[in-house]
């Protein structure tokens, strides 16, 4: 795993016009904390933060610089603009070589299933405890040889020596299921259409009832002219 180097500042104004300031400028605001240490507020690169990010993912270690000192972190939570994408704020937290965090990684599926077979993902991270500077960005797995009716657990992830799974081992990840036969979808489409063809619509009672109210209101107008 990489660690991306970021020169950081020190941020002395806060609230939302401070930060504002700090995007126009092309950075992002972002605050520092764990171990203890009171929280740190920073600006950070945009461009070098947002590289590190979509190379990294939210695991991607960070080496800050902030007045000549380095200092290790990962990234807690990241708010991006929900319409144009670019990064709002980042919370990050201190870590130390050597020490094991829990974090989630990403699963990414690979190779492609049997025409006859369809793939779901119903979990698309697992849970893991690994060490802070050798945090896998994302783990592979190979869905060609999956069948209908098998089901993936978060046990059958290969990890990293020295990563220890967190997530239930029997959690499913990944599932395989039987694409429907063109007879078995003839059925079900004959099925529907039975259920429907049963049921009288909307548009034919309506004008039943138009029919009944027409009759009864001729009935009604002619009884005078009868009785004259």
């Amino acid at each position: 795993m990489s660690e991306n180097l970021l020169l950081a500042e020190e941020r002395t104004e806060f609230g939302k016009g401070a930060a504002r300031r700090v995007r126009r400028a092309h950075k992002v605001p972002a605050v520092l904390y764990g171990h203890g240490m009171d929280p740190k507020h920073l600006s950070l690169p945009g461009h070098d933060l947002m590289l590190a990010l979509k190379h990294g993912g939210t695991n991607a270690l960070l080496t800050l610089s902030v007045d000549g000192e380095e200092q290790l972190a990962l990234p807690k939570a990241v708010t991006r603009d929900p319409i144009k994408g670019f990064l709002e704020h980042v919370d990050l937290v201190v870590v130390r070589r050597g020490e094991k965090v829990t974090v989630d990684v990403a699963i990414h599926l690979t190779g492609e299933s049997d025409r006859e077979v369809l793939v779901t993902q119903p979990v698309g991270s697992i849970r893991i405890e690994a060490e802070a500077t050798h945090l896998p960005e994302r783990f592979e797995y190979d869905v060609s040889a999956i069948a209908g009716g098998d089901n993936i657990t978060a046990a059958q992830i290969e990890l990293p020596a020295g990563s220890t799974l967190v997530s239930d081992a029997d959690l499913v990840v990944i599932s395989g299921q039987s694409a429907p036969t063109a007879a078995q979808l003839e059925s079900e489409l004959a099925e529907a259409e039975a259920e429907v063809g049963g049921t009288p619509t909307v548009d034919e009672s309506a004008e039943a009832g138009d029919a009944d109210g027409e009759s009864g209101d001729n009935e009604s107008a002619e009884a005078p002219a009868a009785a004259e």
